[in-house]
């Protein structure tokens, strides 16, 4: 069974990416594995660890997590597609090629862009580095 990752932000770009994955599932007979995952950059700074317990960090880790996943979550319930979600934190491209790696994911499709701050000219960093390091097959949606 083929193994699909999509990784979403809560960017109009994953939501696309979403969108494009579920009429590709639909029209196939044999449904994949689908892997909806977000993934959180841990927060490094001692101030905050230093006033807030490791508890409360990762209650805003998964609360954040939970808005990147809404919406994708319900294209994906609407269209009646089952999957397996998680919210993850780490760097955000070299997490979600672990991730990939340790699914055994046959393919990824994400949008080109996503929520950063700075944006590049051609793709968002993020998609740019799982480009350039993941050896599986990639779908980028506009």
């Amino acid at each position: 069974m083929k193994r699909i990752l999509i990784p979403v932000d809560g960017s109009d770009a994953a939501l696309r990416a979403v969108r494009v994955m579920v009429q590709a599932v639909i029209e196939r007979t044999e449904r994949p594995d689908v892997h909806l995952v977000t993934v959180q950059p841990p927060i490094l700074s001692g101030n905050v660890t230093r006033f807030f317990t490791e508890d409360v960090i990762e209650s805003y880790y998964q609360e954040e997590g939970e808005k990147a996943l809404v919406s994708a979550r319900q294209v994906l319930n609407d269209a009646g597609i089952d999957f397996h979600e998680k919210i993850l934190v780490g760097p955000t491209a070299q997490t979600i090629i672990e991730y990939a790696e340790e699914q055994d994911c046959d393919h990824i499709v994400m949008g080109t862009r996503g929520l950063g701050a700075v944006t590049s000219m051609v793709l968002g960093s993020v998609t740019n580095k799982v480009l350039s390091l993941t050896p599986v097959p990639v779908t980028l949606v506009p």
